[in-house]
């Protein structure tokens, strides 16, 4: 019986993986962190995209019949390539592979009031353009301001995200982006790893709206829920795929980097013990 495969960069995936598992347990999961060629979002195209396909290529070897991309920069520089070049190679068994940028997308129009929408996210996948093409196909009338937020990712892979030094910098890229479009109300965490900062970006938000007399609430809006969602009504939808799953409600953690390090950093994102093994891709 297969697998669900997730996959990232680093850590940040894990916040997608805790939110899936929480929606569907009864599954069986392989998480693979690339964390010894981390981060991603400074890479170009065809790096990206030549990472990402050992990954996914792992994956499918170790079992993997649905691999979740569990990353902006993955899902918006190498996913439509090997969803069209590289899977219909595989004629041996049914697999896909599906990204992050469309659930959050399709969530965005109902949640705007103001039609004015802002994307925080890494350089790589800000220069896709990826949420600004997805938007204009499903809700063509928004203005959608982007900001690419190179820092983020260090801070947060280094721990210290909650630091009072990751202050400046929540404060300096949040700043930026509303200066752009001060009728921002909703800010679109284009990364799994922003989710951690999430406290801290609520806080400016709060305090921010309070010093500039808004009337409008900025909403930020992070990706697990989103995706864990959209993922449940893909295997209704697609029964072919759910049929071939096992149900022991395990999960496996991978890494390329040190697997004690991997499993100490992943045991703070997911507030629990995780004991990961070393893989090289």
């Amino acid at each position: 019986m297969a697998k669900i495969g997730v996959f990232d960069s680093g850590y940040g995936g894990l916040t997608i993986l805790d939110s899936i598992r929480r929606v569907l347990p009864e599954y069986d999961y392989l998480y693979l962190g690339d964390n010894a060629r981390a981060p991603y979002g400074t890479h170009s195209f065809e790096v990206i995209y030549r990472y990402t396909l050992q990954a996914v290529n792992f994956l499918f070897e170790q079992g993997c019949t649905l691999v979740i991309l569990a990353c902006n920069t993955a899902s918006a520089k190498a996913l439509r390539t090997i969803q069209q070049h590289d899977l219909p190679r595989i004629k041996d068994k049914k697999v896909n592979v599906l990204g992050v940028i469309r659930p959050t997308v399709e969530s965005v129009p109902s949640i705007t009031k103001t039609g004015h929408v802002g994307i925080l996210a890494t350089p790589a996948t800000v220069s896709s353009e990826s949420y600004v093409l997805e938007l204009e196909k499903i809700a063509n009338e928004l203005r959608v301001t982007q900001l690419a937020c190179p820092m983020w990712v260090p801070l947060i892979e280094a721990g210290e995200h909650n630091s009072p030094g990751a202050d400046y910098f929540v404060d300096k890229y949040l700043r930026a982006i509303l200066d752009q479009d001060p009728l921002i109300d909703t800010l679109v965490l284009g990364c799994t790893h922003y989710p951690l900062l999430l406290k801290k970006i609520e806080s400016f938000l709060q305090n921010y709206a309070i010093t500039k007399s808004q009337t409008h609430r900025i909403t930020p809006i992070s990706q697990g829920s989103l995706v864990a969602s959209s993922l449940a009504e893909y295997l209704v939808r697609h029964p072919e795929y759910a049929s071939q799953l096992s149900l022991n409600g395990s999960c496996r953690y991978l890494t390329t980097e040190n697997a004690d390090r991997f499993s100490q950093s992943a045991s703070l994102f997911l507030s629990a013990p995780v004991f990961a093994e070393h893989i090289d891709l």
